[in-house]
């Protein structure tokens, strides 16, 4: 049974502490807490980070009402390596009042804010526990509130719940002691990161949190920051992959605690942050703690390239073969536009298989000759080699093989990068060819076209070309810029101009559209 709300100021209970609820604290603000504070029979864990709060965590303790110590399983005192006797405290104090609930451990060394709360996440993730809610040990957010806090989760209204000081509630920041100057930046900032993440937060900065244990399981914390604006990292990736956020009002404390963020050096890691997200996410650049966002050749959503073109030739209602799919993120675009979309890649298994109508798994460089009988004699409209042939040491086996797959009034639509390109010219100019990650000098390419190579190649293979363009260079990949940007729009439409003048120069890949000899008149 979880106690009433009369039992707050009674004498120590089992395994609690005597309620000392903060000055100001209204019973009203209390009255649903014992039935907020029911955990329903979820393991709620509580982690409470400190470093150097000798004068505030036995207040902070106290100030948890009894309802939420009988119904969560573990308080946690995560001291990173204080330079004063905050854990001996803690220690001395479960030892003392005999209270089973509280753990205290302390880092060998300080991890930082963040490394701080990995740590104890992890800790709670391989307890096995449902729930952690993030509380300061310096008192700044009210553990009053702690149930209000983790109830959405209990719920199933949320996977993660923040406080935010933002809400009018408890009479807003300013109100409750926020410094002019951060409350100007906190919503400068949340402003912009609500921009750019396509969010409608109050508040991202508030470090008052409640976390469905089973959501950060599938957070990667490995190269996540352990610096201040992990918290920040962690709201990207919640959103990048499409976790419920919900948002509580609290109460805004500012006392004589020792901050010790830098606020001018937060904002440029926040601001930088979102910012290296957004880069990894449009494939310009592979940044470690967003790493698992990066696609390596990305769809391209700009007018003129390969993409636009092939979403053109191959329309809609049409039965397709995606020869080189990959996690099929192209299939799944074809597909959304009506047509019937068979994938062949060397993965064991595409990320988007499920909208394909069957995936096989395949070594291109041993051609498709294997999977063909299980096609059953079916024949496609349309099949795809997009930025495949230039990865095989033998293109000319895979090429063939797609006579067998390709109806006789179908086309395959190939494409490969021009490595007469202007800007590899200019390199060879300077006696420079270096390998990238990806591009046209893409470090795994084992075979080079120009124009003329690549047409021979497709022709010499028994296949007549049909159609023949050259897409632009994808500038926008290279400044980091969206495709919508009215910069890029301008820009790519004069590249169009140039690129259909002199495509063997100004050409990024080469697409052709070719039909199959074999059986032809």
């Amino acid at each position: 049974m979880t106690r009433p709300p009369a039992a707050y100021g009674s004498s120590v209970q089992p395994d609690t502490l005597p309620f000392e609820p903060a000055p100001g604290f209204a019973s009203a603000d209390l009255r649903q807490d014992a039935l907020l504070a029911d955990g329903r029979g979820k393991r709620i864990g509580i982690l409470i980070v400190t470093y150097n709060a000798l004068t505030t965590i036995t207040k902070v303790l106290k100030r948890i009402t009894p309802n939420v110590w009988e119904n969560v399983e573990e308080i946690a005192v995560f001291d990173d390596a204080s330079r004063d006797e905050t854990y001996a405290l803690a220690v001395g104090l479960k030892t003392l009042t005999n209270l089973e609930k509280l753990h205290v451990l302390k880092n060998e060394k300080n991890l930082g804010y963040g490394g701080n709360q990995k740590t104890g996440y992890q800790y709670f993730i391989d307890k096995g526990f449902d729930i952690v809610v993030l509380l300061h040990g310096d008192g700044q957010y009210a553990p009053e509130i702690l149930s209000q806090i983790y109830h959405p989760i209990i719920a199933g209204e949320a996977d993660a719940v923040f406080g935010s000081r933002m809400m009018k509630d408890y009479g807003g920041p300013l109100k409750g002691g926020m410094p002019l100057y951060k409350f100007t930046g906190n919503k400068i900032l949340t402003f912009l990161e609500n921009r750019a993440l396509g969010l409608n937060l109050t508040e991202f900065h508030s470090g008052y949190r409640a976390y469905n244990l089973h959501a950060l399981r599938k957070i990667d914390f490995t190269a996540m920051t352990d610096d201040f604006h992990f918290d920040t990292e962690i709201i990207i990736k919640l959103r990048h992959q499409h976790f419920v956020i919900k948002e509580v009002p609290i109460p805004t404390y500012y006392g004589t605690e020792i901050c010790y963020v830098n606020g001018m050096k937060y904002a440029r890691d926040v601001v930088k942050a979102v910012y290296r997200y957004k880069q990894t996410c449009r494939s310009v650049k592979r940044y470690p703690e967003f790493a698992e966002y990066f696609v390596h050749y990305p769809i391209k959503q700009s007018k003129y390239s390969s993409h636009y073109y092939v979403r053109k030739l191959v329309g809609s209602n049409q039965n397709v073969l995606d020869i080189g799919c990959g996690e099929g993120f192209l299939a799944a675009e074809l597909a959304g536009a009506g047509n019937r979309v068979t994938g062949i890649d060397a993965l064991p298994a595409a990320g988007h298989a499920g909208i394909m109508e069957t995936y096989f798994s395949a070594d291109l460089e041993e051609g498709i000759d294997r999977v063909v009988p299980h096609l059953e004699g079916r024949r496609f409209d349309r099949v795809l080699l997009l930025d495949v042939l230039e990865h095989l040491r033998r293109p000319e086996k895979l090429l063939r093989d797609c006579h067998d797959a390709v109806d006789p009034e179908g086309r395959v639509i190939i494409s490969v990068p021009n490595v007469a390109n202007i800007t590899v010219r200019l390199m060879l100019l300077l006696g420079r060819f270096n390998y990238t990650e990806r591009g046209i000098l893409d470090r795994t390419h084992l075979r080079f076209f120009t124009r003329r190579t690549a047409r021979r190649l497709v022709e010499e293979c028994g296949f007549r070309i049909t159609g023949e363009c050259a897409t632009v260079m994808p500038l926008e990949l290279v400044l980091g810029l969206s495709p919508e940007n009215p910069l890029m729009k301008l820009t790519n439409r004069v590249l169009a101009v140039f690129t259909k003048l002199l495509p063997a120069l100004f050409g990024y890949q080469i697409v052709f559209v070719a039909q199959s000899k074999a059986g032809q008149p």
